[in-house]
């Protein structure tokens, strides 16, 4: 019998999740800190109300389910103490973890910036890298490093209209949110325990170039000059494609905007706005 799958802080990320679960009549379950306010979308009987700080809901977690985690794991000690409570069961994990993983190599002189693959070094010193870290080698989780999601509601152009982002040579690394919830099934399904993947469409762009191609295709002029000199860093995905062997639904960030702009793909907003690595996914 197939292991109930388990959102374990189900945000942006989650409710396409939720969505691609009941269409494949998969049983799965949603959990947030505040279940019936936060997750109307799903059903009643699928909701559970589980937080990381709050030990008294742990329990609410079946044993045996499968888990997609959605949120940085991050206290240590809380991720260590829960996680005593996966001993024993026959389960995958899949965490979403970030690109800021990887630490920023010192190549003030080197532009555009090399590929980060997945041996690249990573930065240890952050929280949430600890825990994964610590899930991976110990749980044999399957550790997603993701780029900047985007998708209805989350839509970039948006951005660049409120101000928050502007022309920079920086390269910046997308990954649409549909695309998202069908890798984190596929890694739960065929991934190799213990390894880690960059999720990213694998097309990184500068905000000059993401700037430009707003004003030629919608008119739309950015506030001012982004101050960061930051080169960023470009996401290889090229394990993902191979060893997972994913095909995107978004390749294209611009057609995918032009959907977003119609007003298309409308069935994940969930009323998160902006560009944020959040502590929902």
């Amino acid at each position: 019998m197939t292991n109930p799958i388990i959102i374990l802080g189900a945000g942006y990320t989650g409710k396409y999740l939720a969505s691609a679960l009941a269409a494949a009549s998969r049983r799965f379950f949603a959990t947030s800190r505040d279940p019936d306010k936060n997750l109307p979308h799903v059903p009643v009987g699928c909701r559970i109300r589980f937080g990381l700080e709050e030990p008294s809901t742990w329990p609410n977690i079946p044993i045996g389910a499968d888990l997609i985690w959605c949120f940085p794991a991050t206290a240590l000690k809380q991720v260590r103490d829960f996680s005593r409570r996966l001993e024993g069961a026959a389960r995958r994990i899949v965490i979403l973890g970030s690109t800021s993983a990887y630490e920023v190599p010192d190549r003030d002189n080197e532009y555009p910036p090399p590929w980060t693959d997945e041996l690249a070094s990573i930065d240890l010193t952050k929280q949430r890298v600890q825990g994964e870290e610590f899930l991976r080698k110990d749980y044999g989780a399957i550790v997603l490093r993701v780029a900047g999601i985007y998708g209805p509601e989350r839509n970039p152009l948006d951005w660049i209209r409120q101000g928050r982002v502007g022309p920079s040579r920086k390269y910046v690394n997308l990954i649409h949110g549909e695309d998202l919830a069908a890798i984190c099934l596929l890694a739960l399904g065929t991934g190799k325990p213990g390894e880690a993947y960059n999720v990213s469409d694998g097309q990184p762009r500068t905000w000059n170039e993401i700037c430009a191609t707003a004003q030629q295709r919608w008119g739309i002029t950015a506030a001012s000059a982004n101050q960061n000199s930051s080169p960023g860093k470009r996401i290889s995905n090229a394990k993902l494609r191979g060893d997972l062997g994913y095909t995107f639904r978004h390749p294209d960030l611009y057609d995918a905007l032009t959907l977003i702009e119609s007003g298309g793909g409308a069935d994940a907003q969930d009323g998160q706005n902006g560009f944020q690595q959040g502590p929902r996914r």
